[in-house]
Formats: structure tokens, C-alpha cells, sequence
């Protein structure tokens, strides 16, 4: 962890304008520390590679050190962490992001160590199909015990963050502003469940300005810090669609829950679905095949449990048999599962696209 002396210097080089993550980053890999960069000589930061004049124009010791000086007083005052990116418990997934950011900070019950750690965003304007998918989705994923990352705004991301805390999973929301404030206050009533239950992250100082432009930047963190971002209901323009580009950008998974053509909502995870940027998401089962998640033995069975649940009966009769034999012919199921072959074809297709089963050569089928 850092000292305060370089915390101090730190802060100072995120308050210099025109010097970004990624420049920072390259700064203090070069010259080793942010308060050699404040004593280093200006020269000598110009012969760095892609570091111009412009970037250190405004790179003054006294002006970000006093701003820093002023941070650190609201960092102790309100007890919050930070996470260097050098540090060892910084999100490894972000580490790996060119702009991630070179501090951020957190105040909760965190732990950013495990694997599991999905991003669940979507529109404000949530609807009920969205609602329940959110909800379903999540208890789904409780046995699997995966970390939910969201944004504490209206709509999908509340959603996810009370569905997490009912389960009894970690939940973190990225804040798009100092730790002095909550947006919206209506959700004031949620902080302390969240601190319970996981906690709070952000990268802007309680001096920034409360800006839109914020949401965006934020947004980042929320795909960078995750295997997988999920939409949950998007208009054709919103923040959602953002975190799922970004996301990409990383090399993410995406999925996006799909909707009818005619609803406002669904035309963003729809137009996502098109244009090959989201893998479809109708429940947690598409979710655990595409991660290649897999589950302790008594999580396991929780799991075909819940699954079990729904199926109709007809599909857990084939569901029975094929667990016992393993693999068999579409012939051999229908005779054994008493089904005309005509309808134990439809059955299996319906299977095949909850991903249950696959089929494999030679009219064979299997339980995935």
C-alpha cells in the first residue's frame, strides 16, 4: 500500500490537466515514483516516449500538492481506503486496462480478489420483464457466490444490487462522484445494506464537479474490473451501451438479455445482439457454458436444482433418463422415454437452445 508521502504525490498527479491513467502510468513505470516525476527535471520527462510539452505544461508542485493535501484530509476524516495500481490488492482485471485508474477510492467490506465478478447495467427505466430477468439471473448465480458490480443508479442497477444483498452475495457500486455525496439520495436508504454487504468504489475526489461526463468515465471501471458485463434493457441510445463497448474493447464478455423488436427497451441489448457485440443471455445457465464457470459438488446439485424447477415435465423426463445414460439416439429416447419421435424433436431443440443438452454425431445427444 502506498505511503502518505507518496498517497500525497499521487493525488498531485491525478489533479495535473492533460496527463491522463495512461500517461500517468507511463510516467511513474519510467521515472518510479509520482513524487520523482514532481522532482524530476522537465527535460528529462520530454525525452519519454508520447509525453509532449503540452502534458507537462501544467505540472506544478505546489498548486497539485496543496489540492492533495486538501484530499487526503477528507480521505482520513471519512476513514476510506485506497488502491494503487501497483498494489497488490488492486483488481487484477484492471491492472490490465491501459486507462484504469492510477488510484481509486473504496470504503465497505471489499474484496476484488475473486474470480467470479460480473458487471450488471441496463436502462433506468426498467421494466417488469427486466425486472425479473435481474432478479431471476442473480438468485440463479448465488450458488456459484460471484461478486455484482453495478452503478447504484435507478432501474437495473439498484435491481442488482438488492437482489445480490437478499441472496447474500458481494455487491460493489462504482460511483460516478466523490464519496461525499449519493446519487441519487433516494437511494440514500440502501447505503448501509451495500457497506454490509460489499461497499462502495470511486476515482473522483469530493472537490469534482457533480458531472454528466462522469457516468462515462465511470463506466470503464464497471467493464474493467469484471469477467463479464451484462444489459439488462437498453433504449437504442444509453450509458449501458457504452459499458458494453468498452467492455469489448478489453476483450470482455458481453451478453444482453433480448427483447421483442417493438419495445423501446430491448432495442439497444437487440441492436448488441446483431451486430455480434453481446452473446444472448436468457438465463444463468448461457451465462455459467460461456464463462466456463464450474461449480463445487454441493453447489452443483443446488444449482440443477433450481434449474430442474424449470423445466416442464416432459423435458425433466429426458433430462432423468439422459443423466443415468449419459448419452443416446433421438430413436432410443423417444422409446425409452415413451415420446413420438416427432415431438421428442421438438423437445430436444428446446432443451438444446436452454443449453441443457447438445447434440452430437450420429443423432446422439448429451447433457451438457
Amino acid at each position: 500500500m502506498l505511503s502518505k508521502n507518496e498517497l500525497r504525490y499521487t493525488l498531485a498527479l491525478q489533479r495535473v490537466p492533460n496527463i491522463g491513467d495512461a500517461t500517468a502510468k507511463k510516467l511513474i513505470h519510467k521515472v518510479g515514483s509520482a513524487e520523482g516525476i514532481f522532482n524530476e527535471k522537465k527535460s528529462n520527462l520530454l525525452k519519454i516516449n508520447g509525453v509532449g510539452s503540452f502534458k507537462l505544461k501544467e505540472l506544478s508542485k505546489k498548486i497539485q500538492l496543496d489540492e492533495a493535501d486538501e484530499e487526503i484530509r477528507f480521505i482520513e476524516e471519512n476513514k476510506l481506503e485506497w488502491l494503487y495500481f501497483q498494489d497488490n490488492l488492486y483488481p487484477e482485471r484492471l491492472k490490465h486496462c491501459i486507462d484504469g485508474p492510477i488510484l481509486y477510492f473504496q470504503k465497505g467490506n471489499i474484496d476484488l480478489q475473486k474470480n467470479k465478478i460480473i458487471s450488471v447495467v441496463g436502462t433506468r427505466k426498467i421494466t417488469s420483464y427486466g425486472k425479473v430477468f435481474c432478479e431471476k439471473l442473480i438468485e440463479e448465480l448465488t450458488p456459484l457466490n460471484p461478486v455484482i458490480v453495478s452503478g447504484f443508479a435507478y432501474g437495473v442497477d439498484i435491481t442488482a444490487h438488492k437482489t445480490a444483498i437478499k441472496n447474500g452475495l458481494q455487491t460493489v457500486a462504482c460511483l460516478a462522484h466523490g464519496m461525499n455525496l449519493i446519487y441519487p439520495k433516494m437511494h440514500k436508504k440502501y447505503m448501509d445494506n451495500v457497506m454490509d454487504n460489499g461497499g462502495f468504489i470511486s476515482e473522483f475526489w469530493s472537490s469534482d464537479a457533480f458531472d454528466k461526463s462522469n457516468f462515462l468515465k465511470r463506466n470503464r471501471i464497471i467493464a474493467g474490473i469484471s469477467q463479464a458485463t451484462i444489459v439488462i434493457e437498453s433504449a437504442f441510445k444509453g450509458g449501458s451501451l457504452v459499458t458494453a463497448d468498452i467492455a469489448n474493447s478489453y476483450n470482455r464478455d458481453v451478453f444482453a438479455l433480448p427483447g421483442r423488436a417493438t419495445d423501446l427497451q430491448s432495442q439497444g441489448c437487440n441492436n448488441l445482439i446483431k451486430s455480434q457485440q453481446a452473446n444472448v443471455i436468457t438465463s444463468a445457465a448461457d451465462l455459467i457454458y460461456m464463462l466456463g464457470w464450474e461449480l463445487e459438488e454441493k453447489n452443483r446439485k443446488l444449482l440443477q436444482t433450481q434449474l430442474f424447477i424449470e423445466l416442464s415435465e416432459e423435458e425433466k423426463v429426458v433430462f432423468n433418463y439422459l443423466k443415468v445414460i449419459t448419452k443416446d439416439d433421438l430413436d432410443n429416447i423417444a422409446l425409452n422415454c415413451s415420446m413420438p419421435t416427432y415431438k421428442l424433436a421438438s423437445i430436444l431443440l428446446d432443451m438444446e437452445l436452454k443449453e441443457i443438452i447438445r447434440p452430437l454425431p450420429g443423432k446422439l445427444f448429451e447433457l451438457i
